[in-house]
């Protein structure tokens, strides 16, 4: 969720699912799975249609790739192969509940800011905007703070392939040679040990 925070957050209204693309932010509690805390911009209406009584869902998602059957040596050995993907997701379940105050916004978009500039020579900070200027900002968000009941780690990353044809994914992926290839490729080889 650290690595990857753009989540994919799922809520139930009375038209059906709806989701959004938003990062989000993990906090540790000092009792249970700890809180997901984001915003939505006020015009989106996912806010204002989701169902306060149904859980919502976070999805994260890791490194992904595209497997093709040909890197498998197997494939020359009988021919049962078919293409596949892997991947790396984790879920979060819970209470979403919805965030107004001023002050709770302002250090949500700090917080998001201050993470994501963290890497940057120059970072940006939420001082370096003039304050009347952000604060209309905030007017135009609502804050929403995910309570963590659930965590579902899910991947797919060739374990039930033999040995050989996940060497094979391994030599195809590095062949490719973009990161999303070569991420896969590392986690794919973490898991030939």
């Amino acid at each position: 969720m650290a690595g990857h925070p753009l989540a994919t957050l799922v809520t139930i209204g009375a038209g059906g699912l709806e989701a959004s693309h938003i990062p989000l932010l993990y906090y540790r509690t000092e009792t249970g799975l700890g809180v997901l805390r984001g915003h939505l911009a006020r015009a989106n209406p996912q806010w204002r249609n989701h169902l306060p009584a149904s859980e919502a869902l976070a999805i994260f998602s890791g490194p992904q790739h595209y497997v093709s059957p040909a890197w498998y040596p197997s494939k020359q050995e009988h021919g049962k192969v078919v293409p596949t993907w892997n991947y790396v997701v984790v879920h979060a379940h819970g209470a979403l509940s919805l965030r107004n105050e001023p002050e709770w916004l302002l250090e949500n978009v700090r917080a998001l800011s201050d993470a994501h500039e963290s890497s940057s020579e120059m970072p940006w900070q939420v001082a370096d905007a003039p304050p009347e200027f952000i604060q209309n900002l905030l007017k135009a968000i609502v804050g929403v703070e995910l309570t963590i009941n659930r965590l579902e780690g899910k991947w797919k990353v060739g374990q039930n392939r033999p040995i050989p044809d996940r060497e094979g994914v391994v030599r195809g992926l590095e062949a490719l040679d973009s990161p999303d290839a070569r991420d896969m490729a590392d986690l794919v080889k973490a898991k030939l040990k």
